[in-house]
């Protein structure tokens, strides 16, 4: 039972930070604009798009009967933006890991709360040698 409640835990954590993502990107104020310029991503109409898709994606994830499928899409989400960082030559560990940061906390947390992916995921339980 405690690993259920540390797996919402850490799956309300990154809902908290996705949505926030979304929404800032949605109502995309100026600040949220000039970032987006200066890694690539132009205009209101970019930054609204993505914001949607992030949110739609989010919204996936915060449903217990689509959860798997929300965190197989924030992952693809986040491996754009780690894609991005590294065009851009950013710091690794500040700015290029973090979306894989975001993913594994939101995976540790699915997992936490739904064992059963363990035995679909590879290297998440010990084999025995044969």
């Amino acid at each position: 039972m405690k690993r259920v409640w540390i797996g919402w835990g850490l799956c309300g954590l990154v809902i908290a930070f996705l949505l926030l993502d979304a929404v800032m990107k949605v109502i995309a104020p100026s600040f949220v604009l000039e970032a987006g310029q200066s890694i690539g991503f132009p205009g209101v109409a970019m930054n609204r798009g993505l914001g949607l898709l992030l949110l739609a994606c989010t919204l996936l994830y915060i449903a217990p009967r689509t959860s798997v499928l929300g965190a197989i899409l924030v992952t693809a989400y986040l491996g754009g933006a780690v894609a991005t960082h590294v065009r851009l030559g950013h710091p690794l560990f500040s700015h290029v890991l973090f979306g894989v940061y975001v993913g594994i906390l939101m995976w540790g947390g699915l997992v936490l709360r739904l064992p059963p992916l363990l035995t679909i995921l590879p290297y998440a339980t010990a084999r025995t040698p044969r």
